[in-house]
Order: C-alpha cells, then structure tokens, then sequence
C-alpha cells in the first residue's frame, strides 16, 4: 500500500477546480511524496491523465467508485 501525505478532497468542484487544487497542492510537495484527490466531476479523469504526461508527476491510481474519482499522484 502506498503512504499518502497529502489529502485533497475535491468532491463537489467543477472542472477546472480539481485539477487546479492538484497542482497547488503538488506545488508544495516534495519530490517523491503522495498525493490523493478525491473528486466528483467526470471530466478529471481526461484532465489527471493529461496532467500527469504533461508535468512528468506519476499517476498511480485512477479509478472511478460510483461516481467518486480517487488518484493517486506522486510528486516528481
């Protein structure tokens, strides 16, 4: 099991929030660390992805638990 350091509970924001919360919070972080969201907006899972080709941050973990995004992220 992964060791998560920081939590992001962005249920209940709309796109571009999430994401924007994300990369603040990986902003922060120091390289190696975790970090998960929890989200509800459908459109995260395309964003996340990109995100993470994009910024070279990791993407462990993406899935969909009726309706309840979770991602894991490990700061580059």
């Amino acid at each position: 099991m992964t060791d998560i350091n920081v939590f992001l509970d962005a249920a209940g924001l709309d796109c571009p929030l999430p994401l924007l919360k994300a990369k603040q919070a990986l902003n922060r972080m120091a390289s190696g660390e975790v970090l998960e969201v929890l989200a509800t907006d459908a459109g995260s899972v395309r964003d996340f992805e990109v995100f993470a080709k994009q910024s070279g941050n990791t993407l462990l973990l993406s899935e969909d638990n009726a309706g309840i995004y979770r991602y894991l992220f490990e700061k580059k």
